[in-house]
């Protein structure tokens, strides 16, 4: 998956408005000759349904490494663990060849940030709230869903999720149509505690037993993996197991109520 067949070769709706314009930067400098990319997007997009999906997946891997690398520097650093986790996250759900081509877009969009911020220190925010316009405008709802589990999963990858991270995670949820309480959803997945798994349902543990079921019947609707199946089946194992977190915590629930 070389640069011209992922975020090179189809690039969708990413190709205008702010999200354009930082793939400009982040993509452009990747490619020896600008002319001959644009000369393959003219001539493969929009040819068939296959490209289309191409173009959409493409749009939703640089979208997330967008709002990945906001993430990222929401507390002002760059930690080691959080970049070596978002190689390994690549590897594992993108392939081998995406994970140096991710890194180098990811740096590309820090200095990109430091450059944008150094003229004006609300540029780069600014700039991700229009991101999530876009994004919300030219993704599913559950596409969207997708989007912010992984960039959970980035924000929880050293085991602690800060504040400012938190913070960050709100704004880009709400930029991109999303709620709070789903960031909060997202954040508590794959956790132990009865606690954890009633935020996982997005409800309290006063909610009455028919409102525990009418939760997860809403959870399993909005997550199911069929729903961003046409992104690719990389993506679509990825909702699967967030599917599965979604299920075991459905069942502690089930187990401490006595549900059946």
């Amino acid at each position: 998956m070389g640069y011209g067949k992922w975020i090179g070769g189809l690039m969708g709706f990413m190709t205008m408005g702010p999200l354009g314009a930082l793939a400009g930067f982040a993509i452009g400098s990747l490619f020896d000759n600008t002319n001959n990319l644009q000369y393959d997007q003219d001539q493969i997009y929009g040819e068939d349904s296959q490209s289309v999906n191409r173009g959409q997946r493409n749009s939703f891997l640089f979208s997330m490494l967008v709002m990945a690398s906001y993430i990222i520097r929401a507390d002002g650093k760059i930690m080691h663990s959080e970049m070596e986790f978002v190689r390994d996250f690549l590897r594992h759900n993108f392939g081998e060849s995406a994970v140096t081509e991710g890194e180098q877009i990811l740096l590309n969009l820090f200095e990109q940030r430091k450059h944008m911020d150094s003229v004006n220190p609300l540029a780069f925010k600014n700039t991700i709230n229009q991101c999530g316009a876009q994004i919300a405008s030219n993704l599913s709802y559950e596409e969207r869903l997708q989007l912010l589990s992984f960039l959970a999963q980035i924000a929880k990858s050293d085991g602690y999720v800060c504040s400012e991270e938190i913070e960050a995670l709100k704004e880009v949820a709400i930029a991109m149509g999303l709620s709070h309480q789903e960031v909060n959803s997202m954040l508590n997945l794959r956790g132990t505690s009865l606690d954890e798994a009633y935020k996982v349902l997005e409800i309290g543990p006063d909610a009455t037993d028919e409102e525990v079921k009418i939760a997860y019947k809403k959870m399993a609707l909005k997550h199911h993996p069929d729903r961003v199946a046409t992104l690719g089946d990389d993506i679509r194992k990825a909702a699967e197991e967030k599917f599965q977190d979604i299920n075991n915590a459905k069942e502690r629930i089930y187990k401490a109520r006595g549900i059946k």
